[in-house]
Parts: structure tokens; C-alpha cells; sequence
């Protein structure tokens, strides 16, 4: 019995000190963390936010720092795509971030990245100029390889707003001057392909008017809207000053 006892306290004596140390007891201030070390392409990502979501997980010393959910907290932060956590002996916390790049908005609350992914647009500053895409997210790339399409063809007729995707599966374009094109469930491309060379022409031949909506959903011809452009204001007619001014001081 009294071997049995002095064996457990061995394994105890080794035991939980080992056991302290990974859960903190102690060596929170014998093996602190000194250094956060933020490695990528960094432009984004707040530094000052970044730094207060690390702190609470590197409090506890070198060898009770988790890195996975330090990777965790930091990927769940405003415009980090992916991060990866190590800590190098004896007090380097290493972060590596990569960032979203934005390639247009996503309907009315997120972004797609240029990777195709998709994130929230909450507290982050959106670039300036970016399309307006929108369907479901398993149809992405599909949306984006019909926005390139629409951007290449109608690039002579001011370009390219958005790319639409309804739930019914019709697609839509819009352009920067804001005429809808409806392309409809079947074949967009080949509607639009049929459709881009007309559009110069037949704006052409409706001066002072703009083309507001094209219908393509038709076999064998579209159907077409338009709209007059505002006319300029007109110019307010100048009228002699009865009462012309005299220079009192004779310097004039």
C-alpha cells in the first residue's frame, strides 16, 4: 500500500506540474507573450482590432496559448479571407492574414472577393466603383462569368453595372447609364451576343432619347422602352444694368 502511494505521488509530482504550465497555472508570467508578429499583404485589416482580439488568448503564457482559436477569433475579423497562427519560442505570437480583395458587391449586404468568395460588407469600407452582382452563392461564377461577357460586348455603349441572377433563374444587366436588359432563363450569352451589336445603332436612331429597357425574351425579336433625355436648363437671359456702376475714387 505504501509503494502504491509513493507511486502516485511520483506521477503526480511530474505530472501536474506539466499540467500547469499548458493550462496556465502558472508561466503566465515566466513565459509571457511579447511579441505579435503580423505577416501578408496587410491594407485592410485594422491593426488596432487586431491586436485587441488576439490579447485575450495570449494572456495565459507561451504554453497555454491555443492558436486555433486564435485563427478562429482573427478570420471572423472584417476583411480577412484566411489567417493562419503559429508561436515561436520563446515569445513570438505569428500571424499571417490574407485579405479580400473585392471584385463587386453582392446583392445588397456583402461582397465578392476576386477569390469568389463571399463576405459580409458590415463595418467595412467598400471600394468605390464596384459592380452590383447579385444571385444565390452557388451561382456565382456563373454570374461573374456573365458580367465579363456583358463587360466585353457593351463596353461601346458606357459599360457594365451589374449582373442580376432572380430566384426564378432569369437573368438581367443594368448599365452605368441605367438601361435594363432582361435576357431572361435560356441562353444569356447567346441573347446577348445577338443583341450587343444592334444596341449602338438603335440608340442612333432614337437621338434625345434613351433606351430605358430591353426585353430579349423573345424568340425571334425584342421589345424596347424608351425614355426622353431631361432637357438642359435653359440658360437665364443677361439684362443691361440700367444703373451701371461709377468709380468714386478715380482709381478705376
Amino acid at each position: 500500500m505504501l509503494r502504491l502511494l509513493a507511486w502516485i505521488l511520483a506521477v503526480a509530482l511530474v505530472v501536474l506540474p506539466v499540467v500547469a504550465v499548458v493550462n496556465g497555472w502558472v508561466g503566465s508570467t515566466q513565459f509571457p507573450l511579447r511579441t505579435l508578429r503580423v505577416q501578408g499583404d496587410v491594407q485592410r485589416v485594422d491593426e488596432a482590432q487586431l491586436r485587441a482580439t488576439v490579447l485575450p488568448f495570449v494572456q495565459r503564457g507561451f504554453f497555454a496559448v491555443q492558436p486555433n482559436k486564435i485563427q478562429a477569433a482573427v478570420t471572423a475579423l472584417p476583411w480577412v479571407e484566411r489567417a493562419e497562427v503559429r508561436k515561436h519560442w520563446p515569445d513570438i505570437l505569428e500571424v499571417r492574414i490574407s485579405e479580400h480583395r473585392p471584385f463587386a458587391r453582392w446583392g445588397a449586404e456583402h461582397l465578392l472577393s476576386e477569390q469568389g468568395r463571399i463576405f459580409p460588407a458590415k463595418d467595412v469600407k467598400v471600394p468605390p466603383g464596384l459592380p452590383q452582382l447579385d444571385g444565390p452563392e452557388s451561382r456565382a461564377m456563373d454570374v461573374v462569368a456573365l458580367y465579363n461577357q456583358a463587360r466585353e460586348r457593351l463596353a461601346n455603349v458606357g459599360g457594365v453595372h451589374g449582373v442580376a441572377l432572380d430566384t426564378r433563374g432569369s437573368w438581367s444587366i443594368t448599365l452605368n447609364n441605367g438601361t435594363e436588359v432582361v435576357l431572361g432563363r435560356n441562353d444569356p450569352d447567346i441573347r446577348l451576343d445577338r443583341f450587343a451589336p444592334l444596341l449602338p445603332r438603335l440608340a442612333a436612331q432614337h437621338p434625345g432619347q434613351r433606351l430605358a429597357r430591353a426585353d430579349l425574351r423573345y424568340t425571334n425579336g425584342f421589345s424596347l422602352t424608351w425614355a426622353d433625355l431631361p432637357k438642359p436648363p435653359k440658360a437665364a437671359a443677361s439684362l443691361p444694368n440700367p444703373w451701371p456702376l461709377r468709380c468714386a475714387t478715380g482709381l478705376c
